[in-house]
């Protein structure tokens, strides 16, 4: 493969950070542009992704820098590249640690000139990682009688956002692109299996993590999906790809990952109750994301939070590569898989 300078700078470096199992301390732009190459062509559009870490591609390099040259936004690139046989420019505007009113403010809104652009073709985006991190890591240190407020206040302003995001993009996207939102799978969801050390007012009872947070993330997704139909968006369900298993496990007749999908004009009540408990046991760790009933991959890097990938990485001078020929990967990297999750909703020719 080759590379050639883009011309345009990766990373601003606006604070130093560190990452956990909980969240982020601070916040870092991580800006990449990737060019796809198709060397019989010179026509060129465009594909716009405004996030946090998860489209940044952070990889857990100390060196802030160098980020997975192939996250979600450059794999659903390469199948437009293959589609169109166009050279593909995939811009990243992403800040890691940055909660879902940072990413609206300060890149869909203040940047909103990457997806000015005549030739954009795709605006995507992913928000609200990081609210709920700290949400549940402030839930997690409780005691005495548990406070919900936290989780729930993480939910209103996702919820808000999200809806602004979609409203910002549809006014300064150009008509012809397709708009995606990508909803939230679970990180860390076996490690959540523990009780925390307050008690729910109502049962007196200890309340554990993951049975509190689930319901709450399922809420979150129903109404990124449901925004995204009001809006005009399509809806990426990471969730359904990262959190249950590509064969039928528990012997209803569907593939678990299937099952667990978004059904457009299905209630919130009815999503949540299909999620956190009448499917609830087809639910798996990302961390052994089986694609049949011998075969499991690893979804997630070791801080059990950031999608694993293929590809090398980049750093502060972008590029142009060639289009990989190999798309046998789609269903083996967390990255592969979302970004493979967006590529259905590209269109047939630009």
């Amino acid at each position: 493969m080759s590379f050639r300078h883009s011309g345009m700078s990766v990373v601003a470096m606006c604070a130093a950070f560190t990452v956990g199992g909980s969240a982020m301390a601070s916040t870092l732009n991580q800006n990449t542009s990737w060019t796809i190459d198709q060397p019989s062509t010179s026509t060129k559009y465009r594909v716009v992704a405004y996030g946090d870490s998860i489209y940044a591609g952070y990889n857990g390099s100390v060196f802030f820098w160098n980020v997975a040259r192939r996250a979600a936004p450059v794999v659903q690139g390469e199948d437009l590249a293959r589609k169109w046989n166009a050279d593909v420019e995939v811009i990243r505007r992403t800040k890691s640690g940055a909660k879902a009113d940072d990413i609206y403010n300060n890149k869909i809104v203040s940047e909103r000139s990457y997806m000015q652009a005549a030739n954009t073709r795709v605006v995507m985006f992913e928000m609200c990682g990081n609210d709920y991190l700290q949400a549940r890591s402030a839930f997690a240190g409780q005691t005495g009688t548990c406070n919900y407020s936290g989780l729930e206040a993480a939910l209103a302003t996702c919820t808000t956002y999200m809806e602004r995001a979609m409203q910002t993009i549809n006014q300064y996207a150009p008509a012809a692109a397709t708009k995606i939102i990508s909803n939230i799978y679970y990180p860390g969801f076996n490690a959540d299996n523990v009780n925390t050390q307050c008690r729910d007012s109502a049962t007196g009872q200890v309340v554990n993590k993951r049975e509190k947070f689930l319901p709450l993330l399922a809420r979150s997704n129903w109404r990124a999906c449901s925004l995204a139909a009001r809006h005009g968006f399509k809806c990426a369900d990471s969730f359904a790809e990262y959190m249950a298993a590509d064969y039928d496990s528990n012997g209803d007749g569907k593939v678990d990952s299937e099952a667990i999908r978004y059904i457009e004009g299905e209630s919130e009540a009815a999503y949540v109750q299909r999620i956190s408990v009448t499917l609830r046991s087809t639910l798996r760790d990302s961390n052994t994301h089986f694609v049949n009933a011998s075969t499991s991959y690893d979804y997630l890097q070791s801080d059990d939070t950031h999608p694993t990938y293929t590809g090398g990485t980049i750093s502060s001078s972008g590029g142009t590569g060639a289009l990989p020929t190999d798309t046998s990967t789609w269903n083996k990297t967390g990255h592969d898989r979302m970004g493979w999750e967006s590529a259905k909703f590209n269109p047939a020719r630009p």
